[in-house]
């Protein structure tokens, strides 16, 4: 029996001793296996290589870039919090790093898919114009602060594309506000949202809708001089096919026109 127990200790120690012991890892290595992890989309490993990598060897080269694989990890984990304070902590660390401008563009693809990307959103067929737009600002902010503090950064380009639809976005959530509203007959509120985005999204297709809402908010209240305003700018942005034969339908004072909108 003592025999039998002394093996087994024997092989024990012998099977730990094979095992690789990462104290004596260089930086090198352990990015390494930490790319190797991410390869392999083990990105929890990869994430605790790569925090064992900035304990032991805290400055230097590798030092900064595990800092932003790690937040680069929890971004395809679909861990988009761990993901933002990895890419805050690399702001502060590192202000004057040469891929900072990499960092405000992942900062900003993680509010943007949080939003508008993922299996969640793909699922429930939601519109995006219909959700909460915090993180669409927050997207378009980022952006925004990149291709002005870095206009000829690579990412520039696709940043500049994502903003646009960002906007195209943000002016439809606007528009859905006001929609809702004038369907409650909260016609003051209806006019208010539909300024912000005249306002604030000047050069999107939602002016036309809001410039309806207006228009038919307006008519509803009886502010006609009001209503005529609104319809008189609309009217700029129809092509003359479609205004045309809404302006014929717009009689003095009456509201009788909205039925050439259905």
């Amino acid at each position: 029996m003592r025999h039998s127990l002394y093996v087994f200790l024997l092989l024990t120690l012998v099977g730990c001793s094979s095992t690789p012991d990462d104290k004596n890892y260089t930086a090198e290595e352990f990015y390494s296996q930490a790319m190797e992890a991410m390869e392999d989309h083990n990105y929890e490993q990869a994430v605790k290589k790569l925090e064992k990598l900035q304990s032991r060897y805290p400055y230097g080269r590798y030092a900064q870039q595990a800092q932003m694989e790690i937040a680069y990890a929890y971004y395809k984990q679909g861990e988009p919090a761990p993901a933002l304070s990895a890419i805050e902590r690399f702001y502060k660390q590192y202000p004057n790093n040469e891929r900072l401008d990499y960092m405000y563009y992942l900062k900003g693809l993680i509010h943007f898919d949080e939003n508008l990307g993922g299996v969640v959103n793909s699922l429930s067929q939601q519109d995006p114009a219909e959700r909460d737009p915090k993180s669409l600002r927050d997207s378009f902010d980022t952006f925004k602060e990149l291709v002005t503090r870095f206009p000829n950064s690579r990412y520039a380009p696709d940043a500049r594309l994502r903003m646009q639809y960002l906007l195209n976005t943000l002016a439809g959530s606007d528009v859905h506000a006001a929609s809702y509203y004038l369907r409650r007959g909260a016609y003051v509120a209806a006019v208010n949202r539909a300024k912000s985005v005249l306002t604030d999204y000047p050069r999107t297709p939602q002016t036309r809708d809001a410039l309806q809402i207006m228009v038919q908010a307006y008519d509803a209240m009886g502010l006609y001089e009001l209503r005529d305003d609104a319809w008189r700018v609309l009217e700029l942005n129809l092509a003359k096919s479609e205004a045309a034969p809404l302006a014929k339908a717009l009689p003095d004072k009456s509201a009788a026109w909205w039925k050439f909108w259905n």
